[in-house]
C-alpha cells in the first residue's frame, strides 16, 4: 500500500471543511488536485472514504473509521519533526498547551509563567476552549498537553490529577440562603441555574448534579465564567464554578456561597496527553513540573488579591 502525505492532508482538509473547494482553499491547491488525492487514497484503501451530502461531501462510515488513524499519522510526523529539530539544536523546545476555559483563565497562565522561569529558552503556547475541543486537539496532536478535568473514558488519552478542583455554589451576596448552614438542594428547585455553553465540562457537571437529585429547574446558558459571575452577582440565578474562578469575588464579598447539605461533586485538575506515540523530552518535563510544589506555589500566588 502506498499512501502519501498529500493524500492524508487532502483527506483531513476535506474532513475539516466539508467540501473539496474548502479543502483546496485551505491547502492553497486546485480543486482537481484535492479530488485526485481523495480518489487515490480511496483506491489504496479499497473503500470509499467520502459520500455526497447536499452540495458538499461528508465522511462515509469507512472514512469516519479511518479519520483518527490519519490524524495520528500526520500528528506524529509533526511531533517527530519537532523532536528532530530540538535534538539538533535548531529549536529550544516547544510545548503546546490546551486548557479548558476555567483552567485557561485562572490556572494555566501561572503554570506557563513558572515553567518559563525554569526553562527560559523554551517556547510555550496556550490555547483555551471548551472540554470537547481541548481533548480533540490532543487526540489530533495539535496540542501536546491538556489542562482540564478527567479524560472522557478514551484510552487514547492519559492523564494524572495534580491539583484539587474545589467546586462552589455561588449566589448573590444578599441571598438569605448564603447565611444559613447546610441547605437541601431541593430548596433551589425554583431558582434559575446559570450554565456555560454546550461542550463545557462545568455545564455537564451541573446537569448531572440536577438530574441526580431529580430537579428540573429553569436554566439559562451564558458563554463565559465572567458573564455567569456578573449574572449571579445581580441576582439572575445561581451557578456552580471552580473555586479558583470565584475566589476573589468571595473574599471581597461580591459573591456569596451556598453550602449544600448533599455536597458538591469532588473534582481534580488533570494534566493529560495523547497515549499514542512517544513524548518529546520538554513535554515530559512540563508534565512532571505541574506536580511539583513549585507549580502549586505559583498557582497559589496567582490567586491572591
Amino acid at each position: 500500500m502506498t499512501v502519501t502525505l498529500n493524500q492524508l492532508q487532502s483527506f483531513l482538509a476535506v474532513t475539516r471543511s466539508g467540501s473539496v473547494s474548502g479543502a483546496a482553499e485551505e491547502l492553497v491547491v486546485t480543486q482537481p488536485s484535492v479530488s485526485a488525492a481523495l480518489r487515490a487514497l480511496s483506491r489504496e484503501l479499497g473503500v470509499e472514504l467520502t459520500e455526497r451530502s447536499g452540495r458538499g461531501i461528508q465522511l462515509s462510515p469507512a472514512g469516519r473509521a479511518f479519520l483518527p488513524f490519519a490524524s495520528n499519522v500526520l500528528g506524529l510526523l509533526e511531533q517527530g519533526r519537532q523532536a528532530a529539530r530540538e535534538a539538533a539544536g535548531r529549536s529550544a523546545g516547544l510545548v503546546r498547551i490546551a486548557a479548558v476555559t476555567t483552567a485557561g483563565e485562572y490556572l494555566a497562565p501561572a503554570l506557563v509563567q513558572a515553567f518559563r522561569a525554569r526553562r527560559p529558552n523554551a517556547e510555550l503556547t496556550l490555547e483555551v476552549a471548551n472540554r470537547e475541543r481541548v481533548f480533540r486537539w490532543v487526540l489530533d496532536h495539535d496540542a501536546d498537553v491538556a489542562i482540564g478535568g478527567r479524560a472522557p473514558g478514551d484510552d487514547r488519552l492519559v492523564g494524572e490529577p495534580f491539583l484539587p478542583n474545589e467546586l462552589v455554589l455561588i449566589t448573590s451576596r444578599d441571598d438569605p440562603l448564603a447565611g444559613r448552614g447546610d441547605v437541601p438542594i431541593a430548596e433551589l428547585a425554583e431558582r434559575t441555574w446559570l450554565l456555560r455553553e454546550e461542550g463545557s465540562g462545568t455545564r455537564s457537571m451541573i446537569e448531572e448534579l440536577l438530574a441526580l437529585h431529580g430537579l428540573r429547574p429553569r436554566t439559562l446558558p451564558f458563554g463565559s465564567n465572567g458573564a455567569i459571575k456578573h449574572a449571579v452577582r445581580i441576582g439572575l440565578g445561581v451557578s456552580v464554578q471552580s473555586r479558583i474562578a470565584v475566589e476573589l469575588e468571595l473574599r471581597t464579598g461580591m459573591l456569596a456561597a451556598i453550602r449544600l447539605r448533599e455536597g458538591l461533586p469532588e473534582r481534580q485538575w488533570y494534566a493529560l496527553r495523547s497515549a499514542v506515540g512517544p513524548q518529546r523530552p520538554l513535554v515530559t518535563d512540563f508534565l512532571a513540573f505541574v506536580h511539583t510544589p513549585e507549580a502549586r506555589a505559583a498557582i497559589e500566588v496567582a490567586q491572591r488579591p
